[in-house]
């Protein structure tokens, strides 16, 4: 008995992903979320950056609640470095490989979310850089898939 299948072998594409990530969005609802908001955010951009470039680099990045409330304790916050690191390094890869002209990388996370720290303001401008970069991604996921 053959059986034809209705399944076509087409990516799946998320319809919609969010572009509205702001740097002054997230100050205010962290604020009043008391971090509660900072935890969605990020987890919003780990299970993103997961569907946009999974299937091109073969990679998972951890979720971001599993890193906040189990393997950063564990590691006395070394993990959230790498964390860091490693996704803003994923980021950048996709950038460059969607042809996006932003530049964005892991270097991005050392210069100013760590050096920056020393004049304050860095920290900021790493979190405007990565949801800058994540809204560009998203725009283009949302065109081409």
């Amino acid at each position: 008995m053959n059986q034809t299948s209705n399944f076509s072998a087409a990516p799946v594409y998320v319809a919609n992903m969010k572009t509205n990530r702001g740097l002054l969005k997230y100050i205010l609802l962290s604020i009043i979320t008391l971090g509660i908001y900072s935890i969605v955010a990020f987890s919003s951009v780990s299970s993103d950056i997961n569907i946009i470039s999974s299937r091109y680099d073969g990679k998972r990045t951890m979720h971001y609640c599993l890193l906040c409330f189990l393997v950063g304790p564990i590691t006395l916050g070394i993990a959230n470095l790498v964390w860091f690191h490693k996704l803003s390094n994923r980021i950048g890869n996709e950038l460059r490989r969607r042809n996006i002209a932003y530049s964005f990388d892991a270097a991005s996370f050392w210069l100013w979310s760590i050096l920056g720290s020393l004049i304050i303001v860095g920290p900021f401008v790493y979190l405007h850089k990565l949801f800058h970069a994540m809204n560009l991604l998203s725009e283009s996921y949302n065109l081409n898939g």
